[in-house]
Formats: structure tokens, sequence, C-alpha cells
């Protein structure tokens, strides 16, 4: 048998974001690829990461690789294209510009031999991909419901970070350092914020750890995806097509869960080998107060800063805790977060016109005019009001934790780390570039999950901190209707002007209610003087 690896020379799409403008990072969901080997060319498939859920259109056509020249025994290279008919070393059912969440890619052979015949080819290799492919199938009928067939992901993903050599696990050392750096932030917290410690488990967590653990919220957060995106495609199928699709409709609920699964697989591994903590993506994935931290990955976020990696830990333990006071002390705000991508996820539709449109723009004499047409952007779902205004309200929400964050840590480390000022904005250009677990997070559930005006959010915190104190700052998360919106993000001074009088009414209720009957008085004696004068007025006529 040849060796197994992943199509490394197979680009798809760049994680730069100078490179993908922002969007998505690496397309195509578990290709297959050919390893060449002393005994003629093996199709091998492993899992690769995907570009839907908001990603990028990968460069490489449904079901097909790219020819490299580099990867052809020389012998091929002459044989001329009656000897390419097996090369498919595409993703399957690839994901494209704008396509919707969980259609990225689902496994499956990219190409099969041609006609024109492959004269080295290895019927053992061919034996060896349909045994692999069976075997992701299988999941399809594993007894799991729902939309997304989690068994498939989870699988994948620690696959997948097998494949990348995230699989070291924390040491000794390295777990003590965790705890001891947790302990630490606590104690530096405790003055700069009005809510107690919110941590009550203390962890070090691989890249798997990761996976496993954060898995039950994706739950949370892909299944409302999941499921809208397959009613919209059912809901666009006229009548008889709905009544013809009948009998299937099951088996395609199926690979739809098959389908999820393998996205969701791919994404949580590139993430996995990504994130540094627990509540790094701003949510909080993790169970309730366990504060965690990756020093694996932490080991290689700190490889270019030029800090001691102690301080680089004890930085990143104190925006982790902070976090969990906040998400354990505000009851509201998890709700809130998973609330708001679920009001999203209800917007999604199909637009059957585009893709009428696009049948009929399609050249079948031109192989790439497909390509070109999936690149122009002609089926990028459309953003309803609606998915605007949840994204907006999501955006400004996830700028406030932010930001607040932001303030609690500067204020607690500030003059503790000598690195504290440059460890923030290292911190704050990650979050606000999309960095690729913001990237991947957009092609899981398919939105941007970045806090764009996190530096106005955090200016505002900063501002309300000044005037009232830390206490009165940390009640505005009392309720939700109490925070700051978009537009008082634009105008800080108004709305820390509000705040003051709204703080002094929630203090001394009995002065508030007595301004609020002086204040309705007054307003009564003006309409009665009105009255009176206009008496006059008739009386003099």
């Amino acid at each position: 048998m040849g060796d197994l690896r992943c199509a490394r020379d197979v680009e798809f799409d760049s994680d730069d974001p100078e490179v993908n403008g922002g969007e998505a990072g690496s397309g195509g969901t578990i290709p297959l690829s050919r390893s060449p080997s002393a005994s003629g060319r093996q199709l091998t498939y492993c899992p690769s990461t995907s570009s839907a859920y908001g990603g990028t259109m990968s460069d490489v056509p449904f079901g097909f690789g790219p020819h490299d020249p580099d990867n052809e025994e020389p012998d091929d290279r002459n044989r001329g294209d009656s000897s390419d008919g097996g090369s498919g070393g595409g993703a399957g059912f690839s994901g494209g510009a704008g396509s919707f969440p969980g259609f990225g890619g689902m496994p499956g052979p990219g190409g099969m031999p041609g006609s024109g015949g492959m004269p080295n080819f290895d019927i053992s290799a061919l034996g060896q991909m349909l045994t692999q492919l069976g075997q992701a199938l299988s999941h399809s009928s594993s007894g799991e419901s729902g939309p997304v067939n989690y068994d498939l992901a989870k699988q994948l993903a620690h696959q997948q970070l097998q494949t990348n050599k995230h699989t070291e696990r924390p040491t000794q050392q390295q777990t003590k350092a965790i705890e001891d750096g947790i302990q630490l932030a606590e104690l530096w917290l405790d003055p700069t914020t009005a809510f107690p410690t919110g941590t009550h488990v203390v962890r070090s967590w691989s890249a798997r750890d990761w996976v496993d653990n954060t898995l039950p919220t994706w739950k949370r957060l892909c299944d409302p995806v999941a499921e809208r995106v397959s009613e919209a495609w059912l809901e666009a199928l006229p009548d008889e097509a709905k009544q013809a699709a009948g009998p299937i409709v099951s088996m395609l609920g199926q690979m739809g869960g098959l389908t999820f699964g393998s996205q969701l697989g791919n994404g949580l591994a590139q993430l996995g080998g990504e994130v540094l903590t627990s509540t790094d993506v701003g949510l909080p994935l993790g169970p309730d107060g366990t504060a965690a931290l990756l020093p694996a990955n932490i080991e290689r976020f700190g490889e270019g800063l030029d800090r001691p990696a102690s301080e680089v830990t004890v930085f990143l333990a104190a925006r982790e805790a902070a976090h969990h006071r906040l998400f354990s002390h505000v009851p509201w705000l998890r709700q809130r977060l998973l609330a708001t991508v679920e009001e999203y996820a209800r917007g999604i539709h199909v637009d059957t016109s585009a893709l009428e449109d696009l049948a009929s723009k399609v050249d079948p004499s031109d192989p790439n005019s497909m390509q070109e047409l999936m690149n122009s952007g002609m089926l990028e779902p459309r953003t309803t009001d609606e998915q605007q205004a949840a994204l907006t309200r999501l955006e400004t929400l996830l700028a406030l934790v932010e930001g607040w964050v932001d303030v609690v840590v500067a204020d607690a480390v500030g003059e503790r780390l000598p690195g504290a000022d440059a460890l923030s904005e290292t911190v704050r250009r990650r979050r606000a570039t999309g960095g690729p677990a913001e990237q991947t997070f957009a092609t899981l559930v398919g939105l941007q999950l970045r806090p764009r005006r996190l530096r106005a959010a955090a200016s505002l915190w900063r501002l309300l901190t000044e005037r009232y104190g830390v206490t009165s700052r940390d009640r505005i998360w009392d309720h939700p209707d109490l925070l700051p919106d978009g537009s008082d993000l634009d105008e800080p001074l108004d709305f820390a002007d509000r705040w003051g009088q709204s703080h002094e009414d929630l203090d001394d209720p009995i002065a508030a209610i007595r301004r609020a009957e002086a204040a309705e008085q007054a307003g009564q004696s003006g309409s009665e003087d009105s009255a009176d004068e206009e008496r006059g007025e008739d009386d003099d006529r």
C-alpha cells in the first residue's frame, strides 16, 4: 500500500486574511489525492478543511483536482490526456463563494478512472478508496438523529488534528503554570470588577480536549443553521418535485447530516489548532465555570512576541478568568448570544432564480464556465434585513464583551506585566483582522464572528469606569435593556450622561419616583395654565 498523506500539493484557499480578504480559510473537505509509491499510483483520502459557511470559492472545480505535473511519474507526463482520466483529486461537493453553511464538502471521490484508461492503475488503491468512503458513509446510518452527524464530526476532527500534528498533551509543568496563572489572575482581577470569580475548575487542554469539551455548545450553534438550510432547500422545490422526492427525503436528511458533520469536523480541527483559551472566540464554548488554556497553542502564539512564556500565560489566564466572571454572573448573556445566532439562521433562504440564471449561463462545451460563474458570486446568499439586524446586534454584543474584558484585564495587569500593552494590542489585532479562528467560525456557522467595534466599546467602558467607578459600570450588565447599542458606541458621552442619571435612580428609587411625580405635575400645571390662557382669550373676544 502507498503512503497515506494529505494533498498538501493541492492549493485551495489561503488562510492568510490578506490573501482572502478576511474571508474563511482553505477549501475542500475530505479530498482524494494521488500519492506516488513504488507500486504505482495510489488513491488516498484525508480530511481537509472546507470553504462553506461563508468561505471563498475553491480554485478546484467540483470533483476534480488541479493538474500538477510535479506529482506525476516521468512516464506519465508523456502519455497525453488519455492517462489522466483517473486523476481526480478534488473535494467532492466543494463549497462555493458564499455557499450555504454545511454544503462545503461531502466525503467522496473527486474522480474515477476515466474512459481513457489508466495502464498503471492499481486495483488495490480503488479498493482502499472505496473502503474509506464506505466507512465515512456508514456514519449516515449510525443511529444519530438530527441535522448534523456529530459522531462523524468528532472523528474527523480527531483525525485532522493527528494529521496536522496537533497532538501535544499538556505536561505537568505546563498544567502547573496554567493553574498558577489563573490563581494569580483572579487575585489581580478582584479590585477591577464587581463580579466575583466565575472559575470553579482549571484545566490544561490539548487540541483534542478542546474539541471534546466544546462540542455540546457547537451543537447549539450549528443545529439551527443546519436545520434552516435543509428546510430552505426543500421550500425552494416546486410542489411536484416535493411530492416526487417524498420517498428519498429521509435519505437526503442523512446525507445532509453527513455533509454537515464533515464540515464541522474539519472546522473544529482548524480551530483546535489555533484557539488559546476556551473563550477565545468570544463565546463561552466550554463547560460552565471551567477555565481552560491550551499550552501548545499558547507556545506557538508566543514565539514571535519576544515576551517570557510565563508572562504570556498569565496575561491569557487573566482574559480567560475575566470572561468567566462575566458569563457566570450575567446569566442572560450566554443565552442572548446563542439566541442571536439562531435568529440569524432563521433568515437563511435559497434563491431559486439565481440557480435558474446560473443554469442558463453554463456552457456545456466549456469546462471552465461553471467555475467562472461560481466565482462570480451569483449563488452567494443574500442577507435579509432581519439577518443584518441580528448580525449587527451580535457584533455589538461581542464588542461589548471583548471591550469590557480589555478594560478589566488592562486595569488588573497593566502595572504588573511589563508587556501588557503589547500583548493587549496583539490580541486586539488578532481579533480585528480576523485570524484563523474567526475565519473558521464563519465557515461553521455562516456569519462573521468579529467584534468590529471593539475599540469603540473599550473606550466606552473606560469612560464609564473613570466617571462612575467599577461597581456602577458593572451594573449595566444587570439587564440587556441597559446595555449600549450601536448608536451609543458612536456617541459614548451621551450614553455616559444618560447612565449617570439612570445610576442615581437605581441608587435612590424613592428620589427617582419623586422626580417623576414632579415632572408629571409640572406637565399637568403647564397644561392647566395653557387652558386658562385660552379661556381668557375667549372672554376678551
